[in-house]
């Protein structure tokens, strides 16, 4: 019979150890190589498709297989303008639900070299398997052995690629492509595992939107160089204009404003607000999709534009009241809102008159 001691009594510890304010309300984390096991078929293209811009920083030209037949390439990162001419790097990212096996390869390793023999290409200069299971130990010891791999890649041949690779020909293992076949340098073939794809990953804009775990720390924005830029050129005029309705005259440049120390100091605020706003513009282009910064332009737009179409005494009181009311919309719905100061809202109401959609003279050309 079962003694009273062999049984212990039920404990369960908090997962992950203390728990947090974040478990309670979205449960214990998944790590990202354990989501990525879960991706649908969708979702492993999308995350591959954005894992391949993080190459564009390796090679001349990146570019994925989109043609009838896929001849054994999928990821392709290009050494030089030769194209497949030159050297050039495979990446075949394959979605099982199983770690990768031998078995799963020897199709694609024949692709490669029965249409390399053909001339459609030159062979790769390195070949890597990607699965969103990772591995397998089996095939893993098979990759770090070439000769290995090649005799069985040969023991294999008839099972899975005489009449594997192209429906239309079965390719047998003789003649001129067998001894093109024992002298493919078969060290070409190699994986890059999960871990290395998610971290290649994280230097793409994508990453947060994908995985969470919020945006990386924005460097601090450039002060505003003593003499403006051409792309200030708009929106200076405009607030210069501002003054001088406000002032009842004139003003050719900032350099009038050396009687008015009020307005030139405000001028300052103005330009070094404009430069946050462009900080903001640059940490979103990458860290973020694309589209993601002009959509919070048009929020504050949205957020501004009914005061700044209201009555003011002036330009210079519209002006202010825009900017005001910038400081104010809170833009909670845009990923950039952790990142966002308040000289971002309101610098974002010069790039917005910079382009002529918020004007603080009405009706002024």
């Amino acid at each position: 019979m079962i003694a009273e001691s062999d049984l212990a009594e039920i404990q369960p510890k908090t997962p992950g150890g203390t728990s947090s304010q974040a478990q309670v309300q979205s449960g214990v984390p998944i790590p990202k190589a354990g989501r990525i096991k879960l991706f649908s078929p969708y979702d492993w293209e999308e995350f591959i498709e954005e894992w391949a811009s993080s190459l564009a920083t390796v090679y001349v030209k990146v570019r994925r297989f989109g043609g009838a037949g896929d001849l054994g390439v999928d990821i392709t990162g290009f050494c030089s303008d030769q194209g497949f001419l030159g050297d050039w790097d495979n990446f075949q990212c394959k979605r099982y639900d199983h770690p990768l096996r031998p078995a799963d390869i020897w199709g694609e390793i024949g692709k490669i070299i029965y249409y390399s023999h053909l001339g459609e290409y030159n062979p790769p200069r390195k070949h890597y398997f990607v699965c969103p299971q990772g591995i397998g130990t089996s095939l893993e010891k098979l990759l770090n052995t070439p000769s290995t791999l090649k005799a069985r890649a040969a023991e294999n041949w008839d099972k899975h690629c005489r009449d594997g690779i192209t429906s239309s020909t079965s390719i047998t293992l003789d003649g001129a492509f067998k001894d093109y076949f024992e002298a493919f340098d078969f060290s070409i073939f190699s994986s890059r595992s999960v871990v290395e794809i998610i971290e290649e990953h994280g230097k793409t804009k994508f990453h947060a939107i994908r995985f969470g775990g919020g945006l990386p720390i924005r460097p601090n924005p450039d002060l505003p160089p003593d003499t403006p830029q051409e792309n200030e050129s708009r929106y200076i005029r405009q607030i210069l204009d501002a003054y001088g309705d406000h002032l009842g005259t004139s003003l050719s440049d900032a350099g009038a404003l050396i009687h008015h120390s009020a307005l030139k100091r405000d001028y300052l605020r103005q330009r070094e607000r404009f430069y946050h706003a462009e900080s903001l513009k640059n940490f979103a282009r990458d860290t973020v999709p694309d589209g993601t910064f002009d959509a919070l332009q048009d929020e504050i737009y949205h957020g501004v534009v009914d005061v700044c179409e209201d009555n003011h005494a002036n330009g210079f009181e519209r002006m202010k009241a825009t900017i005001s009311q910038a400081a104010t919309v809170a833009a909670t719905s845009n990923p950039l809102v952790s990142s966002m100061k308040v000289q971002d809202r309101q610098g974002i109401c010069h790039q917005l008159a910079n382009d002529d959609r918020l004007r603080w003279i009405p009706g002024d050309d």
